[in-house]
């Protein structure tokens, strides 16, 4: 088996580094790799203390130059022959951890990088693990750390803070992209540049770590906000569509039933939600729907995908996955009415809408400054136009999910002045399922 560099990039934050590099040590078997830590020019004590470890090698940058680019030095300092693993320092690793990214990376000549789960779930990486301190958590971990291959998931996508790429892979794309400096999106853009090369993306189920997330970028919500936008149009400049249409199932195992055999998945972008169902339902059949073409280009590695439904040929659905597909076309209506005649007798159409009524949009009326540009392309709902909708065309039953946030008193207080107690102003979008 080869050894690993593992890439440490570090900004201050000494203590969370001193956890992670010290959970390497423990829980990592000995000989199997090394540590390259770059720092990007920190002005609290992690210099000096990287300077007193023997047994890890380090690059002192004078400036701060970002998470890609750092990233880079770090792969040209690491041994020729080791496969690379980009590792966040607010992480914390666990028994086995490398082992079995190791063993599910070299188990198949397809497979070009592979991702840890942890406590949090973006991209749906995440796991119900619930533990009180990190003692609880190494027990948890332990227990779930045992090489399985039935809980490898292909994805279209794996986050950085904890990824394993074969270096043959990794010479081929010529490192990350240093266009999306300081950091953000650089891991999306990676994902999708080594499944060009021909090569699977697979999340290890089986090696779970846990990560503080976003230390070091959202400290400065303005800031922030900036940089996304930013590296958000770099990426949709590079790959002609949005980057944020990876991840878009996290209500579906809420609604799809277990002997599901024909779904459709409307709108499957560049087919993450497709993905999922595969791995959450071996037995079902999945087949896309997708209009844009680059998206169509990605999604048709992993299912068959056509551009319209008229393309189905007759085909019947138990489940039909739309995501958001009510507030983009034209008319709501008549697209269910199409969706309902390929659906099967009590098939599901499952998916999810903003809600109108939630206080911020309701903030915005009030204030006057609800911009005609809020709705180009763009349909609106509240809940009774939802059940009103589904209703009309006779689908019998109906279960709406309400995500939340917490209002704040001030926003209390006004709704109490509007005096619509049934208004659920607290609500930002339902996800819902309805059986015809």
């Amino acid at each position: 088996m080869r050894k690993t560099s593992i890439i440490i990039l570090t900004y201050n934050n000494l203590s969370l580094t001193k956890d992670c590099i010290e959970s390497i040590f423990k829980y990592t078997e000995k000989d199997t790799y090394e540590i390259i830590v770059v720092d990007n020019a920190s002005t609290d004590d992690t210099v000096s203390y990287l300077k007193e470890q023997k047994n890890i090698k380090t690059v002192f940058n004078s400036e701060n130059v970002g998470f890609p680019r750092g990233c880079n030095i770090g792969i040209q300092l690491a041994s020729k022959d080791n496969d690379i693993l980009l590792l966040n320092n607010d992480t914390i690793v666990t028994t086995n951890w490398l082992k079995n990214l190791k063993i599910c990376l070299e188990s198949d000549e397809k497979i070009g990088a592979v991702g840890a789960i942890s406590n949090n779930n973006d991209n749906l990486q995440g796991c119900d693990f619930s533990y009180n301190n990190f003692d609880e958590m190494q027990i948890l971990a332990a227990k779930n750390n045992v090489s399985d291959p039935k809980k490898w998931e292909r994805k279209v996508c794996l986050i950085g803070y904890c990824l394993l790429i074969k270096r043959a892979v990794l010479e081929k794309l010529g490192g990350l992209d240093e266009n999306y400096s300081p950091g953000y999106i650089e891991d999306n853009d990676l994902s999708l540049r080594i499944i060009n090369l021909g090569y699977d993306l697979v999340l290890c189920h089986d090696a779970f770590i846990h990560h503080y997330l976003g230390t070091a970028f959202r400290k400065d919500q303005e800031k922030f906000n900036q940089l996304i936008l930013k590296n958000r149009a770099y990426f949709e400049q590079k790959w002609k569509f949005d980057v944020f249409t990876f991840d878009k199932t996290k209500y579906l195992s809420t609604f799809l039933a277990s002997n599901a055999q024909h779904i459709l998945d409307y709108n499957c972008e560049i087919g993450a939600s497709s993905l999922h169902i595969k791995y959450s339902f071996e037995k079902a059949n999945v087949i896309g729907i997708e209009k844009n073409e680059e998206k169509a280009k990605i999604a048709c590695k992993y299912i068959p995908v056509v551009s319209s439904l008229d393309k189905l040929k007759n085909q019947k659905f138990d489940t039909i996955f739309i995501g958001n597909a009510l507030e983009t076309e034209d008319n709501p209506l008549w697209f269910l009415y199409d969706l309902q005649k390929i659906l099967t007798e009590n098939g599901k159409i499952i998916g999810e809408v903003k809600n109108l009524s939630f206080i911020d949009n309701l903030k915005l009326l009030i204030d006057e400054t609800w911009y005609y540009t809020n709705f180009q392309k763009q349909n609106y709902f509240t809940k009774k136009d939802l059940l009103k909708l589904f209703e009309s065309l006779g689908f019998k039953k109906q279960t709406i999910y309400s995500y939340k946030r917490e209002l704040t008193e001030e926003e209390k207080e006004l709704l109490s002045r509007l005096n619509k107690p049934d208004l659920e102003a607290d609500t930002y979008y339902y996800a819902f399922c309805f059986v015809k």
